[in-house]
């Protein structure tokens, strides 16, 4: 498909219209948070080597330690959308079906696979040579069609810089130059950013009562259930519920 002039107004209306989903995510995220379940996921040895001594102090450690995971996944998620959509407005292209594909679209008679991630430092040696095994399987996949005669594999992140793009079997593009390739447009990683705080402080005001509620109620649950009658968090029992052996 030859390039289509990206309307930032239906850009921007996109944003308005969508980072509210991601507002609410996160809101519910944080209303099914329990203590106990937390608890079993994080390191209890971190928290003490850090001498937290209240039990406020800890719940909020461990919660935003939870929360900041989750809106980066979250939010990536929201990113994610965003760029197919400027791409389907800019070159026609669409949400892949293949395995750790996000995007294909056509330009300039080339067929780009795009794997989206949020930013550049995303994955491990591992994850990374999963991603190359999911390019090639769809690139075999794709010259089996005889009206695609060239496909590039390119690892796009929504922020960041990586000035050696060429990694030999792929292309990574990251922040201007990741938004540029899918819209053509070399200021749209500048553009998105004002519809992003779309009522944002109404969004943060909500979320910010229900964390405060959230931290009063899983203070209370860990007073009873891992502090001592005089009021000391108990590492050890607290322990022995993240890390005791069980009887099978």
């Amino acid at each position: 498909m030859n390039h289509k002039p990206l309307d930032l107004n239906t850009v921007q209306a996109y944003v308005a219209a969508h980072i509210g989903d991601f507002h609410q995510r996160r809101l519910e995220s944080l209303q099914r948070l329990r203590l106990r379940r937390i608890l079993k996921r994080k390191n209890p040895y971190l928290f003490r080597a850090k001498h937290i001594l209240t039990a406020e102090a800890l719940v909020r450690s461990i919660l935003d330690a939870h929360l900041s995971s989750q809106e980066e996944t979250l939010f990536g998620e929201f990113l994610e959308g965003l760029a197919i959509f400027v791409c389907a407005q800019a070159y026609g292209g669409h949400k892949s079906t293949a395995e750790g594909i996000d995007l294909e679209f056509q330009k300039d008679a080339v067929y780009y696979i795009v794997s989206i991630k949020s930013g550049p430092n995303w994955g491990n040696s591992s994850q990374i040579n999963r991603m190359r095994r999911n390019f090639q399987q769809a690139q075999r996949r794709l010259r089996q069609n005889p009206d695609i005669s060239q496909v590039v594999a390119v690892n796009g992140c929504a922020y960041g810089q990586d000035n050696h793009p060429d990694k030999g079997d792929y292309l990574k593009l990251c922040g201007q130059r990741f938004w540029e390739f899918i819209s053509g447009n070399d200021r749209l990683y500048l553009d998105i950013i004002e519809p992003l705080g779309h009522q944002a402080r109404e969004h943060n005001a909500a979320f910010r009562q229900a964390y405060a509620a959230l931290v009063n109620r899983l203070t209370q649950e860990l007073l009873n259930d891992f502090c001592t009658p005089e009021g000391m968090i108990d590492w050890e029992k607290l322990v022995i519920f993240n890390a005791a052996a069980r009887t099978l």
